[in-house]
């Protein structure tokens, strides 16, 4: 292992809903866009789960190449493909010039719910008199659902199709851990080009918790009840937060050895100087010294103290108790006057894609010095002794952490500079 090498970042893409690319998205985070509205579908209902932040205005014809794959895609996979294929625009990379055995592919996901409309008539005719009959499922399924329909919704499929379009023939991953999956892809795709696998690697996260049998599983009890106001309803670390949002996207990015991007020319948007992975049980009194030891081992491999970084790019969701036990990992390693910013205020919970997108939003900000508000945080929890950012400001460029958990325990960060 070459422990030396360091990694840095030289493309972004995403796909969110508050913009498909890198400037819009900017723009919007900037402004203090909501991408969280009433869901058509359930307009007037009082469904609990009506409201989102869908990803509207996306064809996927643009950036999912052969077209014909489109069809064994469902949704995700399609934010995922084309956030790939901005990234790597983005990096300028040329295949011509590069070995395709030294490009890798790792994507945070997940097994993606199905759209139940899609076997409705299998269902149907696996019914008699309302009842349902499973051992008519073998009969009708096999005849009725398109032979191709499971591979649109396995977790391996995104980086599959990336890796097929972009000809990358490295290592292949798909990591499926929640919310944190997209930011434990990037570190492991750091990883491979810190070993000397590889020079570069796409790597980033796609997800959506829209779907109806995704809601329906997962149940109502931690989403925000403001369904009346749906762009006020994520509010991290606001003393009035009720839950979460869900929403759907992805992210990329392309991650290269410093040496490869300065020999071709590129601009390296940031370096990965520092990460971390750690576990521990989400419901244990020690979850906030997990995530402060977490916080802890990046900045120490990044040869970072904690008073030279200039912002915490947090996970913070407007979930009331993981708000508060983020808050006091982050006061316990930063104090309370390092400036705090949260990113789901904006377009909710988006599942393995979050981190991602979270994280391109600090790189971002991490180029243009600057830190966009975090929404709807209107009086910071009295409780969560943190300095929250509410309006656009202007930031130092000394460092930047990610921080990103999910609800059964998974916890990683990064530190930028």
């Amino acid at each position: 292992m070459n422990s030396s090498r360091e990694v840095v970042i030289t493309g972004l893409g995403v796909v969110s809903s508050i913009g498909i690319g890198c400037e819009s998205f900017w723009h919007s985070l900037l402004e203090g866009k909501s991408g969280v509205a009433v869901r058509e579908e359930f307009a007037g209902t009082e469904l609990p789960y009506r409201i989102a932040a869908p990803v509207n205005g996306f064809d996927p014809k643009q950036y999912v190449k052969p077209r014909k794959a489109i069809k064994i895609m469902c949704p995700p996979i399609q934010f995922g493909c084309a956030a790939a294929a901005m990234a790597f625009e983005h990096a300028g990379l040329d295949r011509e010039t590069i070995s395709p055995d030294r490009i890798g592919t790792v994507f945070g996901t997940e097994t993606f719910f199905a759209d139940p409309s899609e076997v409705a008539d299998v269902f149907q005719k696996c019914t008699v008199d309302r009842d349902y009959q499973h051992d008519r499922w073998g009969e009708f399924a096999m005849r009725e659902i398109q032979p191709l329909w499971m591979l649109k919704y396995l977790p391996n499929m995104a980086a599959s199709h990336i890796s097929i379009a972009l000809d990358a023939r490295g290592p292949s991953n798909s990591i499926c851990q929640g919310e944190v999956s997209g930011l434990l892809a990037l570190i492991e795709a750091a990883d491979l080009i810190r070993r000397g696998v590889v020079d570069v690697v796409l790597a980033g996260g796609t997800g959506s918790q829209m779907a109806l049998t995704s809601m329906l599983y997962r149940g109502t009890d931690l989403l925000s009840k403001r369904i009346h106001e749906p762009e006020k309803a994520s509010r991290p670390f606001d003393e009035a937060r009720d839950g979460m949002v869900v929403g759907e996207g992805a992210g990329a990015l392309v991650l290269e050895s410093a040496e490869h991007a300065a020999a071709r020319g590129a601009t390296q948007l940031a370096t990965l100087a520092g990460w971390s992975r750690s576990f521990q049980n989400p419901t244990s009194p020690d979850f906030s010294d997990a995530i402060k030891h977490n916080f802890e081992t990046a900045l120490g491999l990044a040869g970072k103290s904690s008073n030279e970084i200039s912002l915490v790019n947090a996970n913070a969701s407007g979930s009331i108790h993981g708000d508060w036990v983020e808050a006091q990992a982050i006061y316990s390693v930063f104090g309370n006057e390092i400036p705090v910013v949260a990113h789901k205020s904006n377009f909710g919970n988006i599942g393995p894609g979050t981190s991602i997108v979270e994280l391109i939003g600090a790189v971002l900000s991490h180029q243009q010095a600057v830190c966009p508000p975090t929404i709807n945080c209107e009086s910071t929890d009295s409780t969560c002794q943190i300095n929250v950012v509410k309006h656009r400001s202007a930031i130092g460029r000394t460092g930047i952490l990610k921080s990103s958990f999910s609800a059964t325990g998974q916890i990683g960060s990064v530190v930028l500079v």
